[in-house]
Protein backbone atom coordinates (compact mmCIF):
# COMPACT_ATOMS: atom_id res chain seq x y z
CA UNK A 1 0.00 0.00 0.00
CA UNK A 2 0.80 3.55 -0.58
CA UNK A 3 0.38 6.18 2.17
CA UNK A 4 -0.33 9.83 1.50
CA UNK A 5 -0.27 12.54 3.67
CA UNK A 6 -1.03 15.92 2.37
CA UNK A 7 -0.14 20.04 4.22
CA UNK A 8 0.32 23.57 2.77
CA UNK A 9 -3.55 24.36 3.46
CA UNK A 10 -4.37 27.22 5.63
CA UNK A 11 -6.18 30.86 5.39
CA UNK A 12 -5.80 33.21 2.59
CA UNK A 13 -7.68 35.88 1.15
CA UNK A 14 -9.47 36.10 -1.97
CA UNK A 15 -6.39 36.22 -5.07
CA UNK A 16 -3.46 34.94 -2.64
CA UNK A 17 -2.10 31.81 -3.73
CA UNK A 18 -1.17 28.19 -2.00
CA UNK A 19 0.94 25.45 -2.67
CA UNK A 20 -0.11 21.83 -0.98
CA UNK A 21 1.93 18.68 -1.11
CA UNK A 22 1.19 15.25 -0.62
CA UNK A 23 3.88 13.09 0.52
CA UNK A 24 3.89 9.44 -0.59
CA UNK A 25 5.36 6.64 1.43
CA UNK A 26 5.27 2.69 1.20
CA UNK A 27 5.56 1.85 -2.57
CA UNK A 28 7.24 3.23 -5.62
CA UNK A 29 5.83 6.33 -6.17
CA UNK A 30 6.47 6.67 -9.71
CA UNK A 31 4.12 3.58 -10.30
CA UNK A 32 1.28 5.60 -9.17
CA UNK A 33 -1.11 7.93 -11.21
CA UNK A 34 -1.96 10.90 -8.76
CA UNK A 35 -4.73 13.51 -8.61
CA UNK A 36 -6.53 16.13 -6.21
CA UNK A 37 -10.01 16.24 -5.31
CA UNK A 38 -11.56 18.67 -2.80
CA UNK A 39 -14.89 18.51 -1.36
CA UNK A 40 -16.34 21.54 0.08
CA UNK A 41 -19.14 21.45 3.25
CA UNK A 42 -22.68 20.14 2.10
CA UNK A 43 -21.10 19.29 -1.10
CA UNK A 44 -20.13 16.04 -3.31
CA UNK A 45 -16.10 15.66 -3.35
CA UNK A 46 -15.39 17.19 -6.73
CA UNK A 47 -12.11 15.94 -9.17
CA UNK A 48 -9.43 19.15 -8.80
CA UNK A 49 -6.63 17.55 -11.55
CA UNK A 50 -4.91 14.44 -11.93
CA UNK A 51 -1.29 13.58 -13.28
CA UNK A 52 0.29 10.60 -14.89
CA UNK A 53 2.86 8.67 -13.31
CA UNK A 54 5.74 10.20 -15.01
CA UNK A 55 4.36 13.85 -15.17
CA UNK A 56 4.03 13.73 -18.63
CA UNK A 57 0.50 13.84 -18.91
CA UNK A 58 -1.84 16.37 -16.91
CA UNK A 59 -5.84 17.25 -16.71
CA UNK A 60 -7.61 19.71 -14.61
CA UNK A 61 -11.63 20.84 -14.26
CA UNK A 62 -11.95 23.65 -16.71
CA UNK A 63 -13.10 25.88 -13.66
CA UNK A 64 -9.75 25.39 -12.38
CA UNK A 65 -7.99 25.54 -15.42
CA UNK A 66 -5.05 27.86 -15.50
CA UNK A 67 -5.44 28.62 -11.38
CA UNK A 68 -4.56 25.68 -10.27
CA UNK A 69 -1.38 23.59 -11.48
CA UNK A 70 -0.57 19.44 -10.64
CA UNK A 71 3.07 18.64 -10.64
CA UNK A 72 4.86 15.96 -9.26
CA UNK A 73 8.59 15.19 -8.32
CA UNK A 74 9.31 11.39 -8.18
CA UNK A 75 13.00 11.81 -6.79
CA UNK A 76 10.86 13.30 -3.29
CA UNK A 77 7.93 10.99 -3.94
CA UNK A 78 5.47 14.05 -3.79
CA UNK A 79 2.79 15.51 -5.82
CA UNK A 80 2.09 19.48 -5.39
CA UNK A 81 -1.03 21.38 -6.43
CA UNK A 82 -0.23 25.09 -6.44
CA UNK A 83 -3.12 27.27 -6.72
CA UNK A 84 -3.30 30.73 -7.99
CA UNK A 85 -5.94 33.45 -8.06
CA UNK A 86 -7.64 31.98 -5.13
CA UNK A 87 -11.74 32.08 -4.65
CA UNK A 88 -13.96 31.96 -1.31
CA UNK A 89 -15.16 29.02 -3.72
CA UNK A 90 -12.23 27.33 -3.93
CA UNK A 91 -12.87 26.92 0.06
CA UNK A 92 -12.35 23.19 1.10
CA UNK A 93 -10.80 20.56 2.26
CA UNK A 94 -8.66 19.28 -0.41
CA UNK A 95 -7.57 15.45 -0.63
CA UNK A 96 -4.79 13.92 -2.70
CA UNK A 97 -5.09 10.12 -4.24
CA UNK A 98 -3.42 7.87 -6.16
CA UNK A 99 -3.51 5.04 -8.45
CA UNK A 100 -0.93 2.08 -9.15
CA UNK A 101 -1.01 2.47 -12.77
CA UNK A 102 1.89 3.84 -15.20
CA UNK A 103 -0.53 3.90 -18.28
CA UNK A 104 -0.35 7.27 -19.86
CA UNK A 105 -4.21 8.47 -19.35
CA UNK A 106 -5.65 10.68 -16.08
CA UNK A 107 -8.75 9.76 -13.99
CA UNK A 108 -11.16 11.88 -13.08
CA UNK A 109 -13.44 9.70 -11.29
CA UNK A 110 -13.06 8.95 -7.27
CA UNK A 111 -13.92 5.64 -7.59
CA UNK A 112 -10.95 4.79 -9.98
CA UNK A 113 -8.20 5.78 -7.06
CA UNK A 114 -7.42 3.38 -4.44
CA UNK A 115 -5.43 5.34 -2.03
CA UNK A 116 -6.71 8.44 -0.17
CA UNK A 117 -5.10 11.01 2.23
CA UNK A 118 -6.18 12.62 5.01
CA UNK A 119 -7.12 15.74 3.64
CA UNK A 120 -5.79 19.12 3.77
CA UNK A 121 -8.14 22.47 4.97
CA UNK A 122 -8.07 25.13 2.87
CA UNK A 123 -10.15 28.28 3.46
CA UNK A 124 -10.11 31.54 1.56
CA UNK A 125 -11.90 34.29 2.70
CA UNK A 126 -13.63 37.69 1.13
Amino acid sequence: QVQLVESGGGLVQAGGSLRLSCAASGRTFSNYAMAWFRQAPGKEREFVAAITWNGGITYYTNSMKGRFTISRDNAKNTVYLQMNSLKPDDTAVYYCAARFTTSDRWYRGGNEYGYWGQGTQVTVSS
